[in-house]
């Protein structure tokens, strides 16, 4: 499931919520995939342009960001 959220994010460029397992422990934070090579994930946060990157193995789970209800039709018609 949460490499679905990871398409979605990298094909769609919208923001998912990822709970992420680091050195600093367990944190919960909004990105944006800029793209996957393997089990890399590049991406942005709304804080930080400059792009990072997790191994998949990292990511313990993933949902649409709040206000996000996952119609990408709204943002191809405009309405977004």
């Amino acid at each position: 499931m949460v490499d679905r959220f990871l398409r979605y994010s990298l094909e769609h460029q919208r923001k998912i919520a990822v709970i992420v397992q680091d050195g600093d422990g367990i944190r919960k934070t909004n990105i944006i995939v800029t793209r996957m090579e393997g089990d890399v994930v590049h991406y942005v946060t709304s804080r930080s342009k400059k792009e990072k990157s997790l191994s998949r193995e990292q990511i313990l789970s993933a949902a649409y960001a709040r206000g996000d209800d996952g119609d990408t039709m709204k943002q191809e018609n405009g309405k977004f």
